[in-house]
């Protein structure tokens, strides 16, 4: 079934027969220029400009399903409508004239297999709508788009992350402890560790950063992680260094939970908090070396953190276990440049109206290589394949934000796809 949506597609983009066009009067009209696609309120398209026999007319164009729709709507009291010069419709469902605005309808130009193609893809249930097609669209279009993609996607976080930035009094330092910190629990534990990182301001956080036991003392003690009754000497020093920190400061605890369950040991939030703490222990300045830092692989240096020797032999407090070294490894540094570093980067150039520090958090992403999750292995099992961050990000938009909600018309791959059958 067309929608008025599909049909504004095929108007803008031409895809009908446009061969010995004829009005309902029967008088022929030529298109120059079909319009400007209005977002806002008013006619479809604006400033269009058509021939009628053998007048140039310029003004707007309004479309509809049905010829009756322009009363229905009550356009005619709407001044919005003063200058729309041509009613383009679907069908013409009147045997009357009802208001003196010249009628086209595309009824009978539109191409049934384009019809067809886009049906089946509103009721597809597979993976993408356009799978079976989608490696039909040449790579000029698809470098094209997963640009704009990943552009969006950076656009689209940097609201949230702005908004972010206003709850932290507009500090910048203070609003990247709190996103690196969410983004070291990953998606199991990431609200918990940020509530941890909101507990403990940055300028708390400083003032121990040399000493790694106090530290960990303070990140596992809000994490609730130093509740127990332990033996080793280890875990009750840093009980007792957190009660007498927590008494100090008068902290109080995270109000979320750290999670265990279904996770890697490496993953544990035990092992990310101490990794966390070896960050702050290195560099308190957090953002300042991220936005100063000459290339990717500077901050990729710096992300090279390694737990403390105690955590060699153990995975949870007071339980050995054998030696592993716990080093942030590769793959979660280029989490943590993709997820995290890149966007407040780029949420820190929108701000300041900044287009060397936007391209350059772009630059990182290309850098950086793709991620890798079920999303991305579903799109390479179609033969689209991911190799930097550019790539998956632009995949990952392109899916939840286009595929997902199907909306293919608005998609540079679905509108090449659908220019095929038109």
């Amino acid at each position: 079934m067309i929608t008025e949506k599909l049909l504004q597609f095929i108007w803008r983009f031409r895809y009908y027969n446009q061969s010995d066009l004829v009005l309902e009067s029967g008088a022929s009209i030529q298109i120059f220029f079909p319009g400007q696609l209005n977002p806002n309120q008013g006619p479809d398209f604006l400033n269009a400009k058509i021939k009628i026999d053998t007048t140039v007319w310029v003004g707007h164009i309004e479309l509809h399903l049905k010829r009756s729709d322009w009363d229905r709507h009550a356009h005619s009291e709407d001044r919005n409508y003063q200058n729309v010069i041509l009613h383009v419709v679907l069908q013409n469902d009147l045997t009357a004239e009802t208001v003196n605005i010249p009628v086209l309808v595309l009824q009978h130009r539109i191409p049934n297999l384009l019809l067809e193609k886009y049906e089946e893809w509103m009721h597809s249930i597979n993976f993408i709508a356009c799978e079976k097609n989608i490696r039909q669209v040449n790579d000029i279009i698809w470098f094209a788009w997963k640009q704009r993609l990943v552009i969006e996607r950076m656009e689209r976080r940097s609201i949230l992350i702005l908004e972010q930035f206003q709850q932290s009094q507009s500090n910048w330092q203070e609003l990247f402890w709190w996103l690196i910190a969410a983004n070291f629990g990953l998606k199991v534990n990431a609200a918990a560790f940020e509530a941890i990182a909101r507990t403990l301001p940055l300028k708390l956080v400083t003032r121990h950063k040399n000493n790694i036991l106090q530290l960990e003392a303070l990140l596992l003690g809000q994490a609730g992680l130093l509740e127990s009754g332990f033996e080793e000497d280890y875990a009750l020093m840093l009980k007792r260094e957190y009660i007498f920190l927590k008494n100090k400061y008068h902290l109080r605890p995270a109000y979320e939970p750290v999670h265990f369950l279904r996770m890697r040991p490496v993953n544990f939030p035990t092992i990310r908090l101490a990794q966390l703490a070896q960050l702050v222990h290195r560099s308190s300045h957090l953002f300042s070396w991220v936005k100063e830092a000459a290339s990717v692989k500077e901050v990729m240096d710096s992300l090279e953190v390694t737990a403390n020797d105690y955590w060699h032999y153990h995975y949870r407090l007071d339980e050995p276990a054998a030696f592993r070294i716990k080093t942030l490894g590769k793959q979660m540094i280029e989490n943590l440049i993709i997820n995290t570093i890149v966007p407040v980067l780029f949420s820190y150039g929108v701000l300041h109206h900044d287009q060397i520090i936007k391209a350059k958090a772009l630059r990182w992403l290309e850098e950086t290589l793709s991620e890798k999750n079920s999303i991305l292995q579903k799109w390479t099992n179609i033969g689209i394949e991911s190799k930097t961050a550019t790539d998956s990000q632009a995949l990952l938009e392109l899916k939840s934000m286009y595929c997902d909600r199907k909306r293919c018309l608005e998609c540079a791959v679905g509108n090449s796809l659908l220019k095929g059958f038109s």
